[in-house]
């Protein structure tokens, strides 16, 4: 074999790995961008504290993110995740003895029963998503559509247009406590996303989940419960937004209405900007971890930047849209070999 072939297969081979491997390095060479970017802008921007602040940020979302990966690995959407934190988080603060300046007809519990409540708010509308993709036969897209606005429609009614800011003293804690100055929430999000990957990666329901989103059909004639692990997905999902709400209402400091919009397509874009297939079958949480860190980097470092607040929004837009579009490529390139 000659010199300019052996070269030839070296180049090859070089080339392959990474179109091989290019959506796991398209995130990460997204993120290392936006580094040192914002690091050479502002020199704020890379320090230890700034660091811890970013995850804190991106605590919230990174708790709603672990339950939308499951749902989108089985290729299915859920669009009333956000509005499921939102009534979680307004129906533990309504169960709290509120200070007397509050004007809402609440009914304080004990801070257990509390919490209790809201976790089986969140989860009762996601068994409620559940029924209508699997029984039913409604599409995902359209039940969580309507799903959110029932949540929302939860939320209004019991706060009425006001504000509260009471919650239990264990949410309270793990939403804007500190231990050891490490903050509690960044804890409880890493210790949803390792329960996830742990799940998704050495169990077989992990497996079943990667089965329906890869295909469907051929999980069905494995003798795989489709519509089982489907509605076990839309109720982890919503059992993961109900935590993110409550810790979320602590972390705000409140609890109102349309305190979580944002989150319904911050969430989507992590899940999906660190190379989770929208069609299912493919990612999982390392893949997520990355997307929620370009996000909480990005966001971060929009508020480094001195420019004009209103111009942050279209750059933010733009760099997700140039990131999304690498990405899906990046998925296309892999997909094609």
């Amino acid at each position: 074999m000659s010199t300019g072939d052996l070269t030839a297969r070296r180049s090859s081979g070089v080339r392959g790995f990474f179109v091989s491997r290019m959506r796991e390095i398209a995130p990460l060479a997204t993120l290392f961008f936006l580094v040192v970017m914002f690091a050479v802008l502002s020199p704020s921007f890379s320090t230890t504290d700034n660091a811890w602040n970013i995850l804190r940020q991106i605590s919230i979302t990174a708790i709603m993110a672990t339950g939308l990966t499951f749902v989108l690995l089985c290729g299915e959407i859920d669009l009333s995740f956000a509005a499921v934190a939102n009534a979680a988080g307004i129906v533990v603060a309504f169960f709290t003895t509120q200070e007397a300046y509050v004007n809402i007809a609440n009914i304080p519990l004990p801070g257990l029963f509390a919490i209790i409540l809201a976790i089986l708010t969140a989860c009762g509308l996601g068994l409620l998503n559940a029924i209508g993709l699997t029984v039913i036969g409604i599409p995902s897209f359209i039940i969580t559509l309507a799903m959110m606005q029932i949540a929302a429609g939860i939320s209004a009614l019991l706060v009425r247009g006001q504000i509260a800011y009471q919650v239990p003293d264990l949410v309270r804690e793990l939403g804007a406590g500190y231990i050891w100055g490490i903050p509690w929430i960044v804890i409880v999000a890493l210790v949803f996303l390792a329960v996830a990957h742990i799940i998704l990666t050495y169990t077989r329901f992990g497996r079943y989940v990667y089965m329906v989103g890869g295909n469907r059909e051929a999980a069905e004639y494995s003798g795989v419960n489709v519509r089982l692990i489907l509605g076990a997905v839309m109720v982890i999902c919503a059992f993961c937004s109900g935590i993110a709400g409550m810790l979320g209402v602590a972390y705000f400091g409140s609890a109102q209405q349309n305190e979580f919009d944002t989150y319904l397509l911050d969430a989507i874009a992590a899940v999906v900007l660190g190379g989770t297939s929208l069609f299912g079958g493919r990612g999982g949480i390392p893949y997520t971890i990355i997307g929620l860190l370009v996000l909480g980097v990005l966001n971060n470092g929009l508020d480094h930047i001195d420019i004009d607040s209103f111009l942050k929004i279209l750059i933010r837009g733009l760099i997700l849209l140039a990131a999304l579009i690498i990405n899906v490529y990046a998925q296309r390139l892999t997909v094609q070999r």
